[in-house]
């Protein structure tokens, strides 16, 4: 058994007042497992630590609004019992290691995201920045990212109708790579990710586990060195095959009144599923880890608890519903075991070779993690001056156009099939949001995604409203009547003053 040491809680981000609660709340030390739950539960990337006392002061509800923040994605009412899910998020990390596979994996992350709670995807949206065309990375980086984000929507079958590519010197270090999803779904017909019902068993299904991704949601919020690339085995590997049999057998067993809750295994894997299923339950759960079916010989319980594997969701199931379930899952060719049981003890109960390998309280980690209010400082920005007298119309109009921001994306958008699925109205190059129609219907939804990053390096509180302003103006130039808003921020460690200070004035 490893003994825990200052070294080893500091190399999984958990600070001394961080382990101090810890060993307030087990009455004891954690052991590594433990320890490595806690870790990623409590990472910026699962817990919101340091955004929680922000995202608060977020307006959430509203006449159309179904499911604001707390479940897998929002859900907005567009009547005759219809509701669009949607969703964005970042994969900004993995996709600069290893630019195809985090691109890819951030796809396929935020299609799970959707099709949980039980819509069908029906159109992808994505907003890139990266560094200067002249970095000796970006050429690698950007293709890397944009075939990783074609092949995967490709392969699935949900087309990619719209986004935003920028360049700026800022990101040669460190791109940001966002996806957004929006699916269809009937009202009477979402589901949740709520576990209930003492004795129910819970479900594993989709791809093996193995050893990719671990540590993938505590590394989301470091910073990049000479020696980032050491993280390479902390990407995921994505396979968008999987992923389109997952998502039809899910979608069959929707049906069949068999799930109870459900969960995509995304940033921290089984942990973050089964901790986040059980807390919105407010009961207990046993796994059996030998049960997980594995890819790779000899995994640990820390290992499989860790894991970021991707294409896998965890559910709770009706125990009548058992056999009929497996079958359908067997139907499309996917593994599925029953890995545990839902029990009234509010612990997290975990087992391997009939031992009791780790046991904690479900409520701190999921719900209580520690709440943050950074300190913060305005920084100094220094703009380079320009005598804009100098510039004569010609000349004005020549450096606007030989921006690479005004390039053309062609080459980027031509990758991705923008009508599959034959509901493409317009994309966002034929229109200023891209139209998806509602199949079988007469109804229409528009959808975009913008943002300024350099209004928003000046002045981040205005930059944010331009760029809500302007994606409210890119709908009504569609015809469209906003109805709702996602937001996606994507900033550096909060520890820093400056940085803090940018996310105080967006929210």
């Amino acid at each position: 058994m490893i003994k825990i040491n200052k070294r080893i809680v500091s190399e999984h981000g958990i600070s001394e007042d961080e382990f101090k609660l810890i060993k307030e709340i087990l009455q004891r030390e954690p052991n590594l497992l433990e320890l490595g739950i806690f870790s990623v539960m409590w990472s910026e990337h699962c817990s919101y630590k340091s955004t929680k006392k922000w995202l608060k002061t977020l307006p959430t509800s509203g006449e159309k609004v179904i499911c604001g923040p707390g479940e897998n994605a929002g859900i907005i009412d567009i009547g005759d019992n219809e509701a669009i899910v949607f969703k964005m998020e970042s994969h900004n990390h993995p996709s600069f290691i290893e630019p195809y596979q985090g691109a890819a994996t951030g796809v396929g992350g935020i299609m799970r995201d959707v099709f949980t709670m039980g819509a069908r995807p029906i159109a992808n949206l994505n907003s890139l920045r990266f560094g200067s065309p002249k970095h000796p990375k970006t050429k690698q980086l950007l293709s890397g990212v944009v075939k990783g984000i074609g092949d995967y929507g490709n392969c699935v079958g949900i087309p990619t109708v719209g986004g935003e590519c920028n360049f700026h010197e800022s990101y040669n270090n460190n791109i940001l790579v966002n996806a957004m999803c929006i699916g269809l779904v009937k009202k009477n017909k979402i589901f949740y990710s709520i576990a209930k019902g003492s004795g129910n068993p819970i479900i594993y299904v989709g791809a093996k586990t193995g050893r990719d991704g671990i540590h993938g949601a505590t590394m989301a919020s470091a910073e990049f060195d000479d020696h980032s690339e050491d993280s390479r085995p902390q990407v995921q590997v994505g396979d968008p095959f999987m992923e389109k049999l997952l998502l039809e057998s899910c979608q069959e067993l929707m049906k069949e009144d068999a799930i109870i809750a459900i969960q995509d295994m995304g940033a921290a894997g089984l942990t973050s599923s089964s901790f986040e299923m059980a807390s919105k339950g407010s009961c207990g759960v046993k796994l059996f880890l030998d049960k997980v079916p594995c890819r790779e010989d000899k995994m640990t319980p820390y290992e499989m608890m860790l894991s970021e594997t991707q294409e896998r969701m965890l559910m709770v199931i009706k125990p009548s519903k058992i056999k009929s379930t497996l079958r359908v899952f067997k139907k499309w060719g996917l593994e599925a075991a029953e890995i545990g049981v839902i029990t009234k003890t509010g612990n997290m109960e975990i087992f391997f070779n009939n031992s009791l390998v780790g046991k904690l309280p479900i409520k701190p980690l999921a719900d209580s993690s520690p709440e943050y209010d950074r300190p913060s400082e305005k920084p100094f920005i220094k703009f380079k001056k320009e005598n804009h007298k100098s510039f004569s119309i010609k000349s004005a109009l020549v450096k606007i156009i030989s921006s690479p921001n005004h390039s053309s994306k062609k080459w980027i958008y031509h990758q991705y099939d923008r009508s599959v699925m034959c509901d493409t109205y317009f994309s966002s190059e034929q229109s200023d949001s891209a139209v998806i129609r509602v199949h079988n219907s007469t109804k229409a939804i528009a959808v975009t995604c913008d943002c300024n990053p350099i209004y928003c390096n000046s002045n981040p509180k205005l930059g944010a409203e331009i760029g809500v302003a302007e994606s409210w103006r890119n709908l009504i130039a569609s015809g469209a009547d906003p109805i709702a808003i996602t937001d996606n921020l994507n900033f550096g460690n909060p520890e820093k003053k400056e940085i803090m200070y940018a996310g105080c004035c967006c929210w």
